[in-house]
């Protein structure tokens, strides 16, 4: 078999040859006979150069952003000239939680370095093995190729320890934001109280509070209104005696207040009730709370919060 040195056409010589030796495909012409291979051959380095320096490159890159995430948390908070000597007489649980933040900031440029490692120096360090005479350094090339494969492995695996730290703080953290809102409503609440001597009928009214940082703004978008009910008491309204005129034998009943008047003006608003929905965001569950005059429970058992 000839294979064409300009187009790697392969052709039989015996069956597939023209009269002027051309190739078949691109009209190459033959000028000599090839060369003979050189005796002595030397093998070549540039694969396991790669798969060393590749390793190299992944554990420096994974040690610089521990020892980054390390002088952060230290005491000189990373911007002192004794930061990095203030390192190293850290207990062992400062250096893990070094390395858990750093697996968390290089997970996004590992998930490609892993896939590169992985079909690429996979299929590098084969071919140092199975032809070990074409190419030196497989020791080095295999170190390498573990520690580019290594790297990767332990960022997933401090990733994985703190995915259930990580859960439950992401939990706290929507339960803070909607403690925030009930306590934010609350003190709006007890502002309107304060101002207008009865609760709001609706949660709508507490806009006429001053609101200049948007805080109760802010609060009553994510609070449902439908869920604001209050109770009402009629205060108790002293009786007095019509006073009789003089000279007058029937008194004008339409100067008397009527029934409606004297009611509205002892009706107040004293008691409020807030239902919200918990970190599902769904009415009705077991996690739903159930606000009653600044104090939380957890709805439907109505046990007050622990917090």
């Amino acid at each position: 078999m000839t294979i064409c040195p300009c187009c790697g056409f392969k052709s039989e010589p015996a069956l597939n040859r023209t009269s002027n030796d051309d190739c078949q495909a691109c009209g190459a012409r033959s000028v000599g006979e090839p060369l003979p291979r050189p005796e002595h051959e030397l093998p070549s380095y540039g694969r396991s150069l790669v798969l060393v320096v590749t390793g190299t490159l992944l554990v420096l890159t994974f040690l610089i952003q521990t020892i980054i995430a390390l002088a952060q948390r230290s005491p000189h908070g990373g911007t002192s000239k004794l930061a990095l000597a203030s390192i190293v007489p850290l207990d062992f649980w400062a250096w893990v939680a070094a390395v858990e933040t750093a697996s968390w900031r290089l997970k996004w440029i590992m998930i490609p370095i892993t896939l590169l490692i992985f079909f690429g120096g996979r299929k590098l360090y084969r071919s140092i093995a199975q032809s070990p005479a074409r190419f030196c350094g497989l020791r080095y090339a295999r170190n390498g190729y573990l520690a580019s494969a290594l790297v990767p492995l332990l960022i997933l695996i401090f990733i994985g320890i703190t995915v259930p730290a990580r859960l439950s703080h992401r939990e706290w953290g929507i339960e803070a934001g909607i403690h925030a809102h009930i306590y934010r409503t609350d003190r709006a609440l007890e502002e309107y109280r304060a101002t207008f001597g009865t609760l709001p009928s609706e949660l709508k009214d507490l806009t006429r509070l001053p609101d200049l940082d948007g805080s109760i703004a802010s609060a009553l978008t994510n609070i449902d209104a439908g869920a604001y009910t209050v109770n009402a008491e009629v205060a108790a309204v002293p009786k007095r005696k019509p006073r009789t005129l003089r000279g007058a034998v029937i008194r004008n009943a339409s100067i008397s207040a009527g029934p409606d008047d004297t009611l509205s003006e002892g009706l107040s608003f004293t008691n409020y009730e807030l239902r919200l929905s918990g970190p599902d965001k769904i009415m009705g569950t077991e996690d739903d709370l159930l606000v009653r005059d600044g104090v939380m429970y957890q709805s439907p058992s109505n046990s007050p919060t622990k917090r």
